[in-house]
């Protein structure tokens, strides 16, 4: 079973769960128009936090909404590993460029089940659909030349060779002004559940899947095959506002 079939499983466990001890049938439904949700994202493309999302939501009937969202994730290869060095610090070896995903999107989104004002969960699934921005960033290292030279440069299999002359990465952000572009876009398909115990805020949790492609292969790692197109399975979970 792959970690993103894992993810998904437990979260609908959960869900259903706490769906079964909170709904209520005689509660009416709390009408709201407008709401905004920001996230925090776990992906089988990402680290321990893959990105981070805004999501603007307009109600357009009693069961359909429309919303706008925009996404900031960093996008991995699955082939990474995370070694640590003499001096404790820890840094991916064979790794040349970091790739930052902003992704602006459209999609709908369908009430399937509704809960009541302050308890409950609600269930929707949603699809939406957008352009991609890739920053390919270079993956700074710091490398030991000899017992007392070292240099800050981007990764590169042909020099670098030996790991364990690796002493670390670079600042954080550092090498991000040297960023090169790359075009493409995305799409995604989810069930939302959401979780209110107040009538003015909720918290939400999505689970789905994503496509992404970009105009060209972006080099992540160069000794190991790279790609064009990333799908990976996600959870983003939610916090937010509604009026």
């Amino acid at each position: 079973m792959t970690k993103g079939l894992k993810y998904i499983i437990t979260g609908l466990f959960i869900s259903i769960c706490i769906s079964s001890f909170g709904q209520r049938e005689d509660a009416g439904n709390y009408e709201y128009d407008r709401e905004v949700f920001f996230g925090l994202n776990k992906n089988t493309n990402g680290g321990l936090i893959g990105g981070a999302s805004l999501k603007l939501g307009y109600r357009i009937d009693d069961t359909n909404f429309q919303f706008f969202g925009l996404d900031l994730a960093n996008v991995k290869n699955p082939k990474e590993v995370r070694y640590n060095t003499i001096l404790g610090n820890s840094y991916i070896f064979g790794k040349s460029n970091y790739l930052y995903a902003i992704r602006p999107y459209y999609g709908r989104e369908i009430v399937l089940f509704n809960k009541a004002p302050s308890q409950g969960v609600q269930i929707s699934a949603l699809a939406a659909i957008g352009p991609s921005i890739g920053l390919v960033s270079p993956y700074i290292i710091e490398y030991a030349l000899s017992r007392v030279e070292t240099i800050r440069e981007q990764y590169n299999p042909e020099v670098h060779q030996s790991r364990f002359n690796i002493l670390g990465t670079g600042r954080i952000f550092e090498g991000l002004s040297q960023s090169e572009i790359a075009f493409g876009g995305n799409a995604k398909a989810a069930i939302f559940f959401e979780f209110g115990t107040f009538r003015s805020s909720a918290i939400g949790l999505e689970l789905g899947y994503q496509f992404e492609g970009f105009t060209k292969e972006i080099e992540l790692m160069p000794t190991t095959e790279n790609r064009q197109f990333y799908q990976s399975a996600y959870f983003t979970l939610y916090y937010g506002f509604r009026k």
